[in-house]
Parts: structure tokens; C-alpha cells; sequence
């Protein structure tokens, strides 16, 4: 009784091995760039950027145009869009001294954002 108990299990676990192991594994999907532009406003005026998307994925945020003051603006621009990159959503800090410039380049990248959806 308990050699075909044993039997039993072997089988079982040998066909569970076999069904598992069949098939080819599935391609992934390689999701092509999409670009999308949006606009926001900030303390001087419209902010316009382009940002891109792969799949679900952030992958980069460029300013194409201001109106904003550049000494002052200057640390929104450079900072702002890498951590939207980083943190792959806008749901960030603003940066101190330029909130207005870094709430207008969020709500640009949010406005892109819901084009594409």
C-alpha cells in the first residue's frame, strides 16, 4: 500500500512537472515610444513640454518652451523633470523659491498625460 501510495505521488508530481514545462514561453511585447506635448502655466506664462512615454513608463520630460524667469526658474527646470522621470509620476515635491514654474511644468506633464488617454 504504501510503495503504490508512492507511485501515486511520483506520477502525479512527474505529469504537474510536465504540464508546467510545455509551450514556448510568450514574447514579450516591446511597447514603441509614444510622445505626447501638453501645456501648463506657470508664474510668467505658458510652460510647454513633451514628454515621453514607454508603455506605462516616464522615460523622459523636456521643457520646449517658457515664459518664466530664467535665474528663478532655472532650478525647476533642471530638477522638476528628472523627478518626474524618477519617480514616474508627477505626485512630487515642488522645488522652493519656484513653485509656480514647478506646479506649471506638472500640470503641463499631466496635461500630456491625459491626451494619451
Amino acid at each position: 500500500m504504501k510503495k503504490l501510495m508512492v507511485i501515486l505521488l511520483t506520477l502525479t508530481m512527474a505529469l504537474s512537472l510536465a504540464a508546467c514545462a510545455g509551450g514556448e514561453e510568450p514574447v514579450a511585447e516591446v511597447d514603441e515610444p509614444v510622445v505626447l506635448t501638453g501645456v501648463g502655466v506657470g508664474f510668467g506664462g505658458d510652460i510647454t513640454v513633451e514628454v515621453t512615454l514607454e508603455g506605462e513608463t516616464i522615460t523622459n520630460v523636456e521643457i520646449l518652451s517658457h515664459e518664466e524667469t530664467d535665474e528663478i526658474s532655472d532650478p525647476a527646470i533642471e530638477e522638476v523633470p528628472a523627478a518626474i522621470v524618477a519617480a514616474n509620476s508627477t505626485e512630487i515635491d515642488t522645488v522652493s523659491g519656484a513653485t509656480y514654474t514647478s506646479e506649471g511644468i506638472i500640470e503641463a506633464v499631466n496635461a500630456a498625460l491625459e491626451s494619451a488617454e
